[in-house]
């Protein structure tokens, strides 16, 4: 029996007798990816577009026609209305390798992206800095899991995405307030981390992007202190105040997150490797940051779903989606 999908193929499919395209591009959020789409339309390579609206299978049944998967599913998707998907995508990428198929950002890949808490884990075991941390799965644990930790804290969700869900808390009665009203969330899988807030030393982050766990670029992303959203491809001007073209795709600007190129140190760029790829992901981004009361730096989040930065070519000099098209045909390739 052969595996049922609905997809959407693109133009470029339309026209070719191959009996598998060379990429699958399986995803959730309908305007993340119109730039990876249409570098490949600008190739005219044959590809099939595949929302997870439209998606089934046959667990009986074995590959897609494709010579590589590309995993975007986003665990920011259950504030989209998706959030049975996540669970159902970890089942269906542990199909497809089971059934020999190259997919990247697959069912390793996507495990890491869906718990911070063993991201951290991993951070712990290649001997890489991250945040103080305790992780709980009932939000009255919160207040007592903050014993050694200084405060703010903050808490977040262990499946996150695009800042959601974080709440920072100046003082310990803050809170038990919000313990006590029913104020903390702890998300998909009711799993929350309690963690120390890292006061950011010049005011910014940094956010170095990986494809093929290989550095590409590092960018400093500049914070306004109201928001933990740091997708850059919301970021709307420079940290000279450019603004930039195509930015803010999402849902809405941020207007004070400003973002410049950055040329990440050599050590750091090893770092952010060894992340990657002890984590099994592909594509991806990794943020770190450094402590402005003690220089300390910290490891606090890594994204196997990784969007680029808003207007790349004015920020960092060049355009990432024609490296990551590149990498999607060199790996369907060896397919």
């Amino acid at each position: 029996m052969s595996q049922v999908v609905e997809a959407r193929p693109s133009a470029a499919q339309s026209s070719t007798t191959r009996t598998t395209v060379p990429v699958a591009i399986y995803y959730e959020h309908p305007r993340w990816f119109d730039r990876v789409f249409a570098e490949l339309d600008r190739r005219e390579v044959p590809y099939t577009k595949i929302h997870i609206d439209d998606h089934r299978y046959d667990p009986s049944a074995g590959r897609l026609p494709a010579d590589v998967v590309f995993n975007r599913m986003s665990p920011s998707a259950y504030h989209r209305g998706h959030g049975p998907a996540i669970a159902y995508t970890h089942s269906w990428l542990g199909h497809l390798e089971r059934h020999g198929q190259r997919v990247i950002n697959g069912h390793r890949a996507f495990t890491h992206e869906i718990s911070k808490a063993l991201q951290l884990s991993v951070l712990g075991a290649i001997g890489l800095p991250g945040p103080k941390t305790r992780v709980i799965h009932r939000p009255e644990d919160a207040l007592a899991a903050t014993d050694g930790l200084r405060f703010p804290i903050v808490v977040k969700p262990n499946v996150g995405g695009s800042g959601v869900g974080i709440i920072r808390f100046d003082t310990r009665r803050d809170l038990a307030r919000a313990v006590a009203d029913g104020g903390l969330d702890l998300g998909l899988d009711h799993v929350g981390l309690v963690q120390e807030f890292i006061p950011a030393r010049g005011g910014h982050i940094v956010r170095v992007e990986t494809v093929g766990g290989k550095y590409l670029y590092g960018i400093q992303v500049h914070l306004s202190g109201e928001t933990f959203d740091l997708c850059p491809a919301d970021i709307c001007q420079t940290g000279a105040g450019v603004a930039l073209d195509n930015a803010c795709v999402v849902e809405a600007p941020k207007a004070r997150l400003r973002v410049d190129g950055y040329d990440t140190p050599p050590h750091l760029r090893a770092a952010v490797e060894r992340i990657v790829q002890s984590m099994g992901i592909d594509v991806g981004g990794v943020e770190y940051i450094v402590d402005d009361r003690d220089g300390q730096l910290y490891f606090y989040d890594v994204n196997a779903l990784s969007n680029f930065v808003a207007d790349a070519p004015k920020v960092i000099g060049f355009d990432p989606f024609v490296n990551l098209v590149d990498y999607l045909l060199a790996e369907a390739a060896r397919g």
